[in-house]
């Protein structure tokens, strides 16, 4: 189980109470993913025989508990014998649900989908990155055997993908983003046109048939290009080539750096990425003329946006869209905004009343797809003699590509940097200005961490350079600085819940010197490999409410989540959720939650979600907000079913609703040994509704709505990382990973486990291997895995994962989220491990900007390199 730690409270102030085997105070058991659990059901376990898993989901596992059919037909009063008591789910690592299907190839992705008289879909894009659209001749592109049809923007007169917020000129400038380019291409690799073929092959031979004439303009391919006086405008409309611009705070005492007695800078830039979800985008459109619908199955976050953006640019009425996510191969963001593609083929079904797919392929997932990151922070901090920091100013550019994503814009980097700098310290003046920038690149959408691995970043390389300058330990300034009263009204006016970073960092830094890893760094440092140890304490902001989007001024506000839920006649659960799961383990977590409440077995709890028919409303999965926000509303449904029954019980009995209690699948009358179990009472409801008392309603269904109020939960965690770098070759050997995290009340841990190892694989990618560039005609350099280093196995260490519980008061579950804390802090770790190192080495030069290369690391070793590329260096003897 997760412990509770001295900071921490429940909802109540209180410290949860732990069982007698439980670790106490201070003694954090690491989870294993073979480390048997409670609480664990042979149905869960992996089927090997199809036929068998088939039945047990289909209602095989009811034969250990009291079916529909036992219920005296004239008598559902009657006395039952006592159940046995629910043992709870939430806390404990109940195997996945999702396993059995998944792990033996019974998964059903969008491409797996067939249907009768299908077409293929590709889409002719753009070789160039901006130039003006002279001709487009697809009569060739007709004529090639296989392909049934090709359409142009003109042909299909889709209206623009436009994403707003309500900010004035001076600071925000929208951009219109054709489904389909018209006169104009803004980056290598925009769709020009959509071709439909009989297979796959004939339609990529079709592509190839099309003829474009470009008159090519000079591409802006970086920050200095496109902030230079008379630069080429990717927009007419953002002048500078400027689509977000906003100063905030300045706040009082922000003139500080005048008089302080230590002031430190650091300037740095992270590398552009691609999010790289293992299924890359797809699509399959169809009309359903019974329904009277267009029917589009696609691999999104957040379906329910799509059906809005394909009915704004369809003309359609959103009735007449539904939208049915499959199981989904990842998306990590660039899944939570809408794309174009999945809009032309939409409207191609359309145009040809036959059902159209389009798989995505890997080149275009890595080239014309969404990318992220790509960043640019030059910031101050000032600081007392003893090393309080005074003040922050932080001047932050986002390279957003060609166009706003939808629904976030282009402020979605910007914003969340500038908002919420500061972290986890207490930071008493701070003045930030916030830019997006348009370049002739794919554009950027939100990928796992949005910002905060780049600002946090930023901000501990502030600290260690301030303890470089002030003679401190950086755990030390670190301990100085960071927020321990709670709650915490943030220069930023974000307003922070309990949380332990204090005691993050003191559990992680025991670790590694119980492990002998300070000493190991001492004595590497005498001309062998230079061994370096670095931390990062960070904060995520989950579970963003209405509040918190509105604050950054979007039109589209998202933040509430709905869910229903309703028991069938022989007392199995169904229930939906607005979030849509693309690995987060939804169907156990949530299911975990509804069990808990009702005190079901999990078997009996079945969750629906990616269907917008079949769920009322939902904003997806994003932003950590599956538990925090779907999880509470989906428990608050449950909690209502609960009361129905307890409210049909005591009708029949002719009591009180205070008179009954809800035990394991049934409904106690008090100071008695009558029971009803939840099938009598679901058959009363449904088959025998003439026994129902006056007043009650037949049928056994909920529903409920949850938003977070204010400004959300934060989860916390410190990573903690020891790195040996190679002084032949420059490259940079993980020899420990620690991360301690607290997530709030962890629904399942070893989901949460995984959670955290995975972002932290995306973490370390960023900041040692993954990086998209671009050449001077804007032609991206990674079309394939040769170029774009995604790292593997060997690359990634094994991570401890430590867990601490502050449970959320603003949550029903007590769960913060924990999708994204692992990304945010590898990088800074990461960092300033390989700069400890490079310390150890007796080496001046300090490095701030990702990912770091064994051609930077072996410069930094050897400074009489003949290399002059020295742009992500600096030197230590002028860092103040």
């Amino acid at each position: 189980m997760s412990t509770t730690h001295a900071a921490g409270g429940s909802r109540e102030g209180e410290h949860r109470q732990h069982t007698a085997d439980e670790p106490r105070e201070g003694q954090h058991r690491q989870h294993t993913a073979d480390e048997p659990r409670e609480h664990e059901h042979e149905h869960e376990h992996a089927a090997t025989d199809r036929a068998r898993d088939r039945a047990r989901t289909a209602g095989a596992e009811r034969a250990s508990e009291p079916s529909a059919a036992d219920a005296p037909p004239q008598h559902p009063h009657s006395p039952s014998p006592p159940t046995a008591p629910h043992e709870p789910l939430v806390g404990t690592s109940v195997r996945r649900r999702e396993d059995p299907r998944l792990l033996t190839g019974r998964g059903r992705f969008v491409d797996d989908i067939q249907v009768p008289g299908v077409l293929h879909a590709q889409f002719v894009r753009s070789t160039v990155a901006s130039a003006a659209v002279t001709s487009l001749d697809l009569a060739a592109v007709r004529d090639v055997p296989g392909v049934i049809a090709a359409f142009t923007a003109d042909d299909l007169q889709l209206a623009d993908i436009t994403a707003l917020l309500e900010r004035p000129a001076e600071e925000f400038v929208p951009t219109a983003m054709p489904v389909l380019a018209r006169d104009r291409v803004r980056f290598a690799g925009e769709p020009l046109a959509v071709v439909v073929a009989r297979d796959p092959y004939a339609a990529e031979d079709g592509v190839e048939a099309a003829r474009v004439t470009y008159d090519v303009r000079t591409p802006v391919v970086g920050e200095q290009q496109a902030l230079a006086d008379g630069a080429p405008l990717v927009h007419d409309g953002a002048p500078r080539n400027t689509l977000v611009d906003v100063s905030l705070f300045a706040t009082e005492g922000i003139d500080v750096f005048d008089e302080a007695p230590c002031v430190v800078r650091v300037e740095s830039r992270t590398g552009r990425q691609n999010a790289l979800p293992l299924e890359t985008r797809g699509a399959l459109a169809d009309w359903d003329e019974r329904e009277g619908q267009l029917v589009l199955h696609t691999s999104t976050q957040v379906p329910h946006l799509v059906r809005t953006v394909a009915a704004d640019c369809l003309g359609l009425d959103e009735r007449a869209v539904r939208v049915i996510v499959p199981d989904m191969g990842g998306g990590f963001g660039l899944k939570c905004v809408v794309g174009r593609e999945e809009i032309a083929v939409a409207a191609a079904a359309l145009r040809l009343d036959r059902p159209v797919k389009w798989t995505e392929d890997r080149k275009d997932a890595l080239t014309a797809s969404f990318l992220a990151r790509e960043q640019h922070y030059d910031v101050r901090a000032a600081f007392s003699e003893d090393g309080t920091i005074l003040g922050l100013d932080a001047d932050v550019v986002c390279d957003m590509g060609a166009y706003s994503c939808f629904p976030f814009t282009a402020g979605i980097e910007p914003l969340m940097a500038s908002a919420e700098m500061p972290g986890v310290y207490r930071v008493p003046a701070y003045r930030v200005r916030g830019r997006a920038i348009a370049t002739n690149k794919a554009p950027s959408a939100p990928y796992r961490g949005v910002s905060r691995p780049q600002y946090v970043m930023v901000m501990e390389r502030l600290f260690e350079r301030a303890a470089y300058e002030l003679a401190l330990e950086p755990v030390e300034i670190r301990r100085r600085n960071l927020i321990t009263e709670f709650p915490y009204r943030g220069v930023n006016n974000i307003t922070y819940d309990p949380g332990s970073y204090r005691e993050s960092l003191d559990l992680c830094e025991k670790v590694l010197k119980e492990e002998g890893w300070y000493e190991r760094r001492e004595s590497s440092g005498s001309g062998g490999r230079p061994v370096g140890i670095g931390y990062a304490c960070f904060s995520e902001r989950t579970g963003y409410g209405s509040a918190a989007f509105a604050a950054r001024k979007m039109e589209i506000v998202p933040g509430f989540d709905l869910a229903e839920i309703r028991m069938d006649p022989t007392g199995a659960v169904t229930f939906t959720t607005g979030t849509m799961s693309h690995g987060q383990s939804h169907e156990t977590t949530m299911a975990q939650i509804v069990a808990d409440e009702l005190g079901l077995e999990i078997g009996k709890v079945r969750l629906h979600q990616g269907d917008t028919d079949r769920i009322a409303y939902g904003f997806g999965t994003f932003a950590s907000r599956s538990i925090a926000i779907g999880g509470s509303a989906v428990r608050l449904a449950a909690r209502k079913l609960g009361d129905r029954l307890s409210e049909l019980a005591a009708a029949l009995w002719g009591t009180e609703p205070g008179e009954v209690e809800r035990t394991a699948g049934a409904v106690r009358r008090r100071g008695s040994g009558e029971v009803m179990t939840y099938p009598q009472l679901a058959r009363v409801a449904y088959l025998q509704a003439h026994l129902l008392p006056k007043g009650i309603e037949p049928g056994l269904t909920a529903s409920a709505s949850f938003d977070v109020l204010g400004d959300g939960t934060f989860s916390n965690a410190t990573h903690g990382v020891v790195v040996e770098l190679d002084p032949g070759t420059g490259q940079v050997r993980i020899l420990r990973y620690v991360c301690v995290e607290d997530c709030g009340v962890a629904v399942n841990p070893q989901v949460v486990e995984g959670q955290c190892r995975g972002g932290i694989a995306q973490g370390i990618a960023g900041a040692l291997f993954e990086q998209v560039t671009y050449d001077a005609q804007g032609e991206p350099s990674a079309a394939s895995f040769m170029d774009y280093k995604v790292p593997t196995a060997q690359e990634i260490p094994e991570v401890t994962v430590l867990h601490l519980e502050t449970p959320s008061a603003f949550t029903e579950t007590g769960a913060k989220g924990a999708g994204e804390g692992g990304t945010i802090g590898a990088p800074a770790a990461v960092l300033n491990a390989v700069n400890d190192a490079l310390c150890t080495a007796g080496s001046l030069v300090e490095l701030n900007d990702t990912p770091i290369t064994p051609e930077t690391v072996h410069r930094a070793l050897h400074p009489t390199s003949s290399s002059t590329d020295t742009s992500a260096e600096t030197h230590l003897e002028h860092a103040s």
